[in-house]
């Protein structure tokens, strides 16, 4: 009988996933395969997709490369199995129905190319038939069956060892039948529970582990924090982790487990007293214990890390995202610090581009404590360049410096000077890398720093993009997770990020032009290389004049890249070049002129959209140029605020229980959110702490870069652990909220080489803004080999004191 299979198309399930129709997901597939970026297709292509966002493309993308996987592994099965002669019309179902690459591979198994096994043995030593006569007909002795299979020539010595071929042929049956195995996989995953054990002897050395010493939970109720700190656990050889299949607290019944008997069942093996079947019961508790449990626990494993990685990486790049789109302070002359005791502060005064414009070293600290001439210096530099922030890096004598920004402030009002602590997120990393020797070049590689602190106040966006995103450091256990995954999410947010915002082509860095749609690193060297030589470009269709710049990678960036102040008012909005001509129209029959129609609500409102709408440009298309007249090259991030840093609260023992304070959200996990209320040392606001209502995800209260204000609850001075809350009116107890890896209470510091994350405005007095915020340091530290000693993770893990 021939079984026919009818398989939905890749763009089938793409779309019942993503809940849209099946010619929105062919379309977007169609431009995604011809070169076109997601940023692209979701702004500019609304008509061709209907409508999907960049986070339904993202989702589309990713779930294309899956199912295009999984389409060549199954026509690599399908191939081995044909090439077997094995491949009949059921098995060949079974394949085509497969949706996952864990269904495919179970089906594959018993098919699947593998050393000679004892059950492969035992089929050449002709034993399969005592196997099945046993299994289909129980009421045969198994010792007077076997006996007739007795052969020394093939090594069969004896009737016990026919019998102990037959089971091994008969286990390995059993282990290989897909349907069983999928089955116990999923019962596994929802009744089995994870244990961990402390490794004798490493209750001291693995202390930080201690929550999981004596530790069980069910496997699909375990957070991701959770499962990265116990693999980390097992990882250092601290814990002994192991799968239960089941409920290690509950009662055990006498007999064959719930596993067994599932086994039994499928195979038809039911013990009624007949000869074999306590044979066949043996065999089927062997199968499970020693093959089939083993087979699962690693499957479970697997899972486990597959999900915990998965949560991680969304974390750190819903965390990414904030930092990018936080506020920026904008085109204004700024003054770097960064804060050092025995190497000095380095200062470093950048104009409203970000361009260098002076530097220096000065020493207001201990040993030195010139503070007197760092003031004079500090005011001769402010008026000589009329800087108008003070951007101060939150390391090592943040808070002794900012004190030096305030007098500065005081003694020189006619300089009307806002100060305002930012994070100092893979400042090392840029400092050291090969575009800030291009950039910087001569520069000492501390002065460097200096630089970038200024720069992030400015703009976070276009500093940050010069650094890798795993550097900035506002994951959790992003060392611990696959890499590659990683990059590409937070590759993916970056360029999200960055044609949201969008990028004047006129300033944009190397760096920052590669993030652009269409535009690869080559091609950003080039725009830079034909900028330098000829000037700025004064109109989008110049960028045509550069190098290896073609059709394609003009439709893909021009309308990400600005021209503020060029020959053509639309170059400086989110306009595409190809959809001038609607504009053109519509000066056309209003009588306006493009100057007085940008910005201009009133006529903007008057116009029909439909009226515009032809073969080429929509609806949606449309209306998006409307809404950019109205406001053209209109910043999608937040308007740029500060916080205040309570007077005379600058390190953790001046906390006390009960305080009310305003801080800066620094990071977000899944437990709760890292909070700076400047003592050097991040603040933890667990999750049942965020709001009166039940939080299933932090982030749905607070993000990276709120000002929030909090409440202490407690204060651990020797361990470094404060304990917050969003709730004001929670009763201060003895202890704050608590979560299984033993560390969620403590804070973030910045003692020793602080890097924190992100650009971000502090305490307001006055004139003057100052405050802080730290970067998103780990529950638990990695080992001293998966953190590079300078990256902006190993800081954090040192500042949150779990590192030595």
């Amino acid at each position: 009988m021939n079984v026919q299979v009818k398989v939905p198309s890749i763009e089938r399930r793409i779309a019942e996933e993503l809940g849209v129709r099946d010619g929105q997901v062919t379309a977007a597939v169609g431009l995604l395969d011809s070169g076109s970026t997601v940023p692209f297709v979701a702004r500019y292509r609304k008509e061709v997709t209907g409508g999907l966002d960049d986070a339904q493309l993202r989702t589309l993308e990713e779930r294309l490369g899956y199912l295009r996987e999984l389409e060549e592994r199954r026509a690599a099965v399908l191939s081995s199995v044909e090439e077997q002669g094995k491949l009949d019309d059921t098995l060949r179902a079974q394949i085509l129905a497969a949706e996952t690459k864990a269904r495919l591979e179970d089906i594959y198994l018993p098919f699947k190319p593998k050393r000679r096994t004892k059950a492969q043995i035992a089929r050449e030593a002709g034993l399969e038939p005592l196997a099945d006569l046993l299994l289909g007909a129980p009421d045969t002795d198994p010792s007077a069956a076997a006996a007739g299979f007795v052969d020394p020539d093939r090594e069969v010595a004896d009737a016990a060892a026919a019998l102990d071929g037959a089971r091994s042929i008969l286990v390995e049956r059993f282990a290989e039948d897909a349907d069983l195995i999928g089955d116990l996989r999923d019962r596994v995953w929802k009744q089995g529970h994870v244990g961990s054990r402390v490794r004798a002897g490493k209750e001291e050395e693995g202390a930080k582990f201690s929550d999981y010493f004596d530790f069980a939970e069910p496997l699909s109720k375990l957070p991701s924090h959770r499962i990265l700190a116990l693999f980390r656990g097992e990882k250092e050889d601290v814990l002994s982790l192991e799968i239960n299949p089941d409920d290690p607290a509950a009662e055990q019944q006498p007999g064959p487990t719930a596993y067994e008997r599932a086994i039994a069942r499928r195979f038809g093996i039911e013990n009624t007293g007949r000869p074999a079947d306590e044979w066949l019961a043996g065999t089927v508790r062997w199968a499970w214990r020693t093959k089939i449990l083993v087979h699962l626990g690693i499957d479970a494993r697997m899972q486990l890390r597959r999900a915990a990685e998965e949560e991680a990486v969304r974390v750190f790049a819903a965390n990414l995202r904030d930092l990018l789109l936080a506020a920026a302070a904008g085109a204004r002359a700024t003054m770097g610090l960064d804060p050092g005791f025995r190497t000095g502060v380095k200062v470093a005064v950048v104009d409203g581009t970000g361009r260098v414009l002076a530097t220096d070293v000065i020493y207001p600290h201990v040993p030195q404590n010139q503070w007197d001439r760092s003031l004079a210096t500090l005011a001769r530099l402010a008026k000589e360049h009329s800087v108008d922030l003070i951007a101060i890096g939150n390391g090592t004598a943040s808070r002794e410096t900012d004190r030096l920004a305030a007098d500065l402030i005081k003694a020189h009002p006619e300089l009307r000077l806002t100060s305002a602590v930012v994070s100092e997120a893979g400042a090392s990393v840029y400092s050291a890398s090969a575009f800030a020797s291009q950039e910087l070049p001569g520069m000492d590689v501390s002065l460097r720093g200096a630089v970038s602190i200024a720069r992030r106040l400015q703009d976070p966006l276009a500093e940050l993009v010069k650094i890798d995103p795993k550097s900035i450091g506002v994951g959790q256990y992003q060392h611990d997770i696959s890499q590659t995954a990683l990059s590409r999410s937070l590759d993916a947010v970056v360029e999200d990020c960055v044609n949201a915002v969008g990028v004047d082509v006129n300033t944009a860095s190397a760096p920052l032009l590669t993030r652009v749609s269409g535009i690869t690193p080559g091609l950003a060297d080039s725009i830079v290389a034909h900028r330098d030589a000829a000037g700025p470009f004064r109109t989008r269709t110049a960028l045509k004049d550069v190098p290896r710049l073609g059709p394609k990678a003009f439709e893909q960036a021009a309308g990400f890249l600005r021209i503020p102040g060029g020959d053509d008012p639309l170059d400086a909005s989110a306009v595409h070049p190809e959809a001038y001509p609607v504009v053109r129209r519509m000066l056309e029959s209003t009588g306006q002129q493009l100057t007085s129609l940008i910005g201009n609500s009133a006529a903007l409102q008057s116009i029909r959209p439909a009226d515009y709408v032809d073969d080429t440009f929509g609806l949606p298309t449309v209306t998006d140029i409307i809404s950019e007249l109205d406001k053209p090259g209109r910043d999608p991030r937040p308007t740029f605020k500060t916080a205040t840093f309570k007077e005379g609260v600058e390190e953790i023992k001046h906390l006390k229980p009960g305080m009310t304070l305003e801080g800066v959200v620094t990071n977000v996990a899944a437990f709760g959110a890292f909070i700076d209320i400047g003592v050097h040392q991040d603040g933890l606001a667990h999750v049942s702490a965020l709001s009166r209502n039940f939080v299933r995800d932090p982030r749905e209260v607070v993000k990276p870069g709120d000002v929030v204000m909090v409440k202490v609850l407690d204060v651990d001075v020797p361990r470094k652990r404060i304990s917050l809350t969003l709730r004001l009116d929670d009763e201060v107890t003895s202890g704050g909220p608590q979560d299984r890896d033993g560390q969620v209470s403590s804070g973030q510091g910045r003692g020793g080489q602080a890097r924190g994350n992100q650009p971000r405005a502090g305490q307001s007095r006055g004139g003057q803004s100052r405050g802080g915020q730290g970067a998103s340091g780990q529950p638990n530290r990695p080992r001293r080999d998966e953190a590079p000693a300078n990256s902006a993770m190993a800081d954090a893990l040192r500042r949150a004191g779990f590192t030595g």
